[in-house]
């Protein structure tokens, strides 16, 4: 795992985005085209908006939603999709952008669909992030290590679902979700490249035990130890308790 870390979150965006964009780049020359995960988050604003002026040919590159609340419209202010289309997939011609549709009648088809996507398209690059609690995508402690299944239907913690409403998604913890669909914690590991942006000083409890405790379940963060090509952006508070700082 290689650690970057900025002065500020501004300047972690366009680093994170920088090292992305070389990597979408890298596979284009080297295949023709390039497949990505994309998250969503307040830790994703900043790099979102400067992978986008990167120059790259998007109409050779398919885009992954990496997860979605359960029931939730595209039309919520809270909805992933709604935040993805506005802030990325809009504002680039790329070649396809397959979302989670998480509001469908049976969750584990879309699980099945996307699946199904994901197996015929091995990414390249992964853009993630990591939650307040450890988790990666919506995989709270404990993480299932395990599965193999692409996208799984998991149940949100408690901890993670107070980080959705304190970053201002909700209006009260019972308007958050319960339950979302996830890409599961193996398949964000087969990705070939990693670029994981963690900005802002309530993420040092979690970027300091992803780091520096050993790989466990329970600080799912720290699975990326495992992986041989692991980008960490961070900012000099998400990055103020490491020991190396």
């Amino acid at each position: 795992m290689q650690i970057i870390i900025s002065k500020t979150k501004e300047e972690l965006g366009r680093q994170a985005a920088k090292q992305g964009a070389k990597l979408i780049r890298k596979a284009i020359f080297e295949k023709g085209e390039a497949n990505i995960i994309v998250a969503t988050g307040a830790s994703q604003f900043e790099m979102l908006s400067e992978l986008i002026k990167e120059e790259i040919d998007w109409a050779k590159v398919t885009g992954f939603h990496l997860d979605e609340y359960v029931g939730m419209e595209v039309t919520h202010p809270a909805s992933f999709r709604k935040y993805l289309k506005e802030r990325f997939v809009d504002k680039i011609p790329l070649k396809e952008f397959l979302y989670v549709n998480a509001d469908v009648e049976n969750t584990e088809d879309e699980c099945v669909r996307l699946s199904n996507l994901i197996n015929d398209k091995p990414i390249d690059v992964a853009f993630i992030g990591i939650g307040e609690n450890g988790h990666l995508a919506f995989n709270d402690p404990p993480a299932d290590f395990e599965i193999e299944v692409p996208y799984i239907v998991v149940t949100l913690d408690d901890a993670c679902r107070k980080q959705q409403l304190g970053e201002g998604w909700f209006p009260t913890l019972d308007d958050v979700p319960k339950q979302a669909i996830s890409m599961s914690i193996n398949q964000i590991l087969k990705s070939k490249t990693i670029i994981c942006s963690v900005p802002d000083e309530r993420k040092a409890v979690a970027v300091k035990g992803s780091v520096e405790e050993p790989v466990s379940p329970m600080i799912p963060g720290t699975v990326m130890q495992k992986h041989a090509a692991t980008w960490l952006f961070l900012d000099t508070g998400s990055a103020s308790l490491l020991k190396t700082n």
